[in-house]
C-alpha cells in the first residue's frame, strides 16, 4: 500500500512500458478485445483505450492497479487450473444412455420426448454429448426470465443465429423457416420454467416445421403436462409426447461409470462413493468430490484418491459426515 502511495504522489502521469506491452500481447494471443478488457479490469473503454497507446492524461497510476490486479487474478486462476484436475469430460452411464435415445428417438422420428426427474444425474452434459455428435441440434436453456412465449421465441431465435427482434408472430414464423425440412432437433433445457403457453409456443414450432422436440427438466415438467389442466390446456402437447424417460436418482450402475472413468479402484474408496452418489445431486456431487480429492492425493504425492481423500473432500465441500 506504502509503494502505491508513493506511486501517486510522484509520478502520477508516467506509463509503465512494460505494463502495456505484456498487456497487449496478452490481448493479442486471446483475441481479446478492449471491450472485453475494458469488463474485466474496470477501467473504462475510453481510458482504458489512451492507456494501452501511452497518451492517457489522467491518473495512470490508478488504471495501472486496476490492470495489475487483474493480471494477478489471471495468475491465480492459472494456478488453481494447474492443480485441478478436469475428470473425465463425459461417461456413458445408463442414464445417459436413457437420455442418448430419447434424443435421437426424437430427431429420428420427428417426436415429442420428454427427459424428466433426476436432478445432477448428467442429463445437460448428455444433451451437449449428443448436440457435438449429431447435426442440425439446438439447445436452449430456459429460465425464470424467459418463461412466457415471447422470451422463449426470442431465445431460440437466437440460438439459431437468425433475426429475434420485432413482434412475436414474426420471430415465430422467422424460426419455423429456418428449421423446416433440416430433420433437426430442437431441446429445451430446463424445461420446467416455461409457462402453458410458452410450451405450446415450442409444441407449435415442432407441429408447423416437422421436427423433433426434447422438453428436459426436472419432475415439474412432466406434472405440467399432466395435471389438472391439461384437459383443457395440454392436450395437443400431451398427445404427442411420444416417449418419456423418468429419472429418480442416478442408479448403482451410474456411481460405478463414473468410478470407472476416474480410475477409482479402492474397494472402500468405491463403497464411499456410492454412498454419496444416492444422495441429492447425485453424480454432479460426486464428480466435484472426485475433482477435490484428486488435488488433496496429489498434494500427498498419490495419484489416484483413497477413501480418506474422497471423505475429507466431500466434508469439505459441505458434505454429511
Amino acid at each position: 500500500m506504502t509503494d502505491n502511495v508513493t506511486q501517486f504522489s510522484k509520478a502520477p502521469n508516467k506509463h509503465d512500458d512494460a505494463l502495456i506491452a505484456e498487456v497487449r500481447q496478452i490481448m493479442e494471443a486471446e483475441a481479446l478485445s478492449q471491450t472485453a478488457l475494458s469488463q474485466l479490469t474496470g477501467v473504462g473503454k475510453a481510458r482504458l483505450s489512451q492507456w494501452l497507446n501511452g497518451v492517457y492524461k489522467g491518473n495512470v497510476a490508478a488504471v495501472e492497479e486496476s490492470i495489475r490486479r487483474w493480471l494477478e487474478s489471471r495468475q491465480t486462476a492459472t494456478a488453481l487450473e494447474g492443480q485441478m484436475p478436469a475428470g473425465p469430460e463425459w461417461v456413458e452411464t445408463p442414464t445417459a444412455r436413457a437420455v442418448l435415445s430419447a434424443l435421437s428417438f426424437s430427431q429420428m422420428a420427428e417426436a415429442v420426448s420428454v427427459v424428466y426427474g433426476g436432478a445432477g444425474v448428467g442429463k445437460t452434459t448428455t444433451i451437449a454429448r449428443y448436440k457435438r455428435q449429431a447435426p442440425n441440434v439446438w439447445v436452449v436453456t430456459a429460465t425464470p426470465a424467459v418463461s412466457a412465449p415471447g422470451p422463449i421465441l426470442t431465445r431460440i431465435a437466437q440460438t439459431l443465429g437468425i433475426r429475434s427482434t420485432g413482434a412475436v408472430h414474426v420471430v415465430e414464423a422467422n424460426i419455423i423457416e429456418r428449421v423446416r425440412e433440416t430433420r433437426g432437433l430442437l431441446v429445451i433445457d430446463e424445461a420446467q420454467h416455461l409457462t402453458h403457453r410458452a410450451l405450446d409456443a415450442v409444441r407449435s414450432i415442432h407441429d408447423a416445421a416437422g421436427i423433433g422436440l426434447a422438453l428436459v427438466g426436472n419432475e415439474i415438467v412432466y406434472s405440467q403436462l399432466t395435471g389438472g389442466s391439461r384437459s383443457v390446456g395440454f392436450a395437443q402437447l400431451f398427445s404427442r409426447v411420444a416417449k418419456r424417460v423418468r429419472l429418480s436418482r442416478a442408479k448403482d450402475a451410474d456411481v460405478t461409470a463414473l468410478l470407472e472413468a476416474w480410475g477409482i479402484n479402492d474397494k472402500d474408496a468405491r463403497q464411499l462413493c456410492l454412498g454419496i452418489g444416492r444422495r441429492p445431486g447425485a453424480l454432479r456431487g460426486l464428480s466435484q468430490t472426485l475433482r477435490l480429492a484428486s488435488m488433496f492425493a496429489a498434494a500427498s504425492g498419490t495419484n489416484r484418491p483413497g477413501v480418506d481423500h474422497i471423505r475429507d473432500a466431500w466434508q469439505d465441500l459441505g458434505g454429511e459426515a
